[in-house]
């Protein structure tokens, strides 16, 4: 086993070196004109909440080498409607119980699962077993044991598997990751960050089996992930954590409501971080010997970032960062690469929420194990 962990950092740094120089040409400059599809890719949504609703399907509106031909939802009626807004055929309708039967249908070729945390791993793993390829939203799963089983289950159905790290193809976050990589500032040493908003009645976000743990999995991944992002893609070797103190106990009564984290990177570099369901915030420093980056305002969001410099403020054209994530996972199958923000980065990340858990919970050190 620990043959195999050594694999899978090494496998991560590797990743994080040619990343960011291929996110610099952008998604659609990656395809050429020789390796163009004869058809766009199927994409079926499982799950019809508030991010396929609001975000996703949307997206798949503007995506060039893919579109939304299925999807699978606990209500006939739901799916009926989006049959008839996204125009496709009523037999591309599934329910949570009958994915395997998309097997027989060529009109999709990829599943995006978007349900709750803790039902990820059975879906994702039922989608490669009817030979699928997978996109699965953040977090990846509610425990690495899960991420390790679908995975698996994707290499054997010899599919490829994407995590929705939306943000790497996020021009802010791009920049981000291209500071880290040539160093124009040297290396990042302090970071800081803090996500969170006002949760004011229990859904499903707050329930442990669903969700995994509360703000740290929902939004207190993201400045996990853009730590990583300001480390050229090293994980920490340890943490440290605590867990506030609940002003709402009937809220969260299996879950964090609130929890502040400290995490060690390789080269002495730190992170300090704090996410909550009880204050609203969205932002994220990197500070390096000879400048910094700042996301001030909207860190993590989809549109309308606020991003400084020592050199002075950027202002990119903000793209539709689903659009451009779904568009890149269809070149990968279509040129059969290896997605940029694969399986083993959603594992990544898992691991360290565990570690940052074991750290609040032990009041102790808990060095990260990949």
């Amino acid at each position: 086993m620990k043959k195999l962990s050594v694999s899978r950092r090494s496998f991560l740094e590797q990743l994080s070196i040619g990343t960011a120089s291929i996110l610099m040409t952008g998604p659609l400059g990656l395809y050429a004109s020789n390796n163009r599809p004869d058809r766009v890719l199927g994409v079926a949504l499982v799950g019809l909440g508030k991010y396929s609703t609001r975000e996703l399907g949307p997206a798949l509106k503007q995506t060039k080498w893919c579109k939304l031909t299925g999807v699978v939802t606990g209500s006939k009626e739901k799916g009926e409607q989006w049959a008839k807004d996204y125009g496709f055929p009523v037999k591309n309708i599934y329910s949570y119980d009958t994915m395997a039967q998309m097997a027989d249908n060529k009109d999709i070729d990829i599943v995006y699962v978007v349900t709750p945390n803790g039902l990820h791993a059975e879906h994702a793993i039922a989608a490669a077993k009817a030979g699928k390829h997978v996109i699965c939203e953040k977090p990846m799963a509610n425990t690495v044991a899960e991420c390790d089983q679908i995975i698996a289950a994707c290499k054997a159905a010899k599919v490829k598997l994407s995590v929705g790290y939306r943000l790497h193809f996020d021009p802010y976050h791009k920049e981000l990751m291209r500071l880290a990589k040539e160093k124009d500032f040297g290396p990042f040493m302090n970071m800081s960050g803090d996500r969170g908003f006002i949760m004011q009645n229990k859904v499903w976000r707050a329930d442990k089996k669903l969700a995994g743990g509360g703000p740290l999995m929902d939004v207190g991944i993201y400045l996990i992930h853009g730590a990583c992002m300001a480390a050229n893609g090293m994980a920490p070797i340890a943490v440290t954590a605590k867990e506030f103190i609940k002003t709402k106990p009937e809220l969260f009564t299996d879950v964090e409501e609130g929890i502040s984290w400290t995490m060690e990177f390789p080269g002495n570099a730190i992170c300090t971080a704090r996410t909550s369901y009880q204050h609203s915030a969205d932002k994220f420093r990197a500070e390096a010997p000879k400048g910094w980056i700042e996301f001030k305002e909207h860190a993590f969001t989809y549109r309308g970032l606020v991003v400084e410099t020592s050199l002075g403020p950027l202002s990119f054209t903000p793209p539709n960062q689903q659009a451009l994530q779904m568009d890149d996972f269809a070149n990968c199958i279509i040129t059969n690469r290896p997605s940029i923000v694969p399986g083993e980065l959603g594992r990544r990340d898992l691991a360290i929420i565990e570690a940052i858990y074991k750290a609040a919970a032990t009041q102790k050190r808990v060095e990260v194990k990949i």
